[in-house]
């Protein structure tokens, strides 16, 4: 499984998570198959976005294009820091 850990400060997270949820079918169409939303314990502007993606390609393909860094600059996002990952093993303990 493929997946991509972003990590990075909203200026506002309402004001993020309302164009994060507008851009759900454009993600699903570019690849994104599930994903997870966790902030800071102590900033609730520190999001992580973490997501598992049909190819690192296609992740790479979305989240470098220049339609998605014009969304992003809308959103407020600031220095998105993107970590591209092969999974290796998963366990339930």
């Amino acid at each position: 499984m493929h997946h991509v850990l972003i990590i990075h400060e909203v200026e506002s997270y309402p004001a993020w998570k309302a164009i994060f949820d507008q851009a759900a079918v454009m993600r699903k169409q570019a690849g994104e198959i599930s994903y997870q939303l966790l902030r800071y314990e102590s900033d609730a502007n520190n999001i992580v976005h973490f997501s598992k993606w049909s190819t690192l390609e296609n992740a790479r393909r979305f989240f470098e294009s220049p339609e998605l860094i014009q969304i992003r600059q809308k959103a407020g996002v600031k220095a998105p820091n993107f970590i591209y990952l092969d999974e290796i093993e998963q366990q339930i303990l």
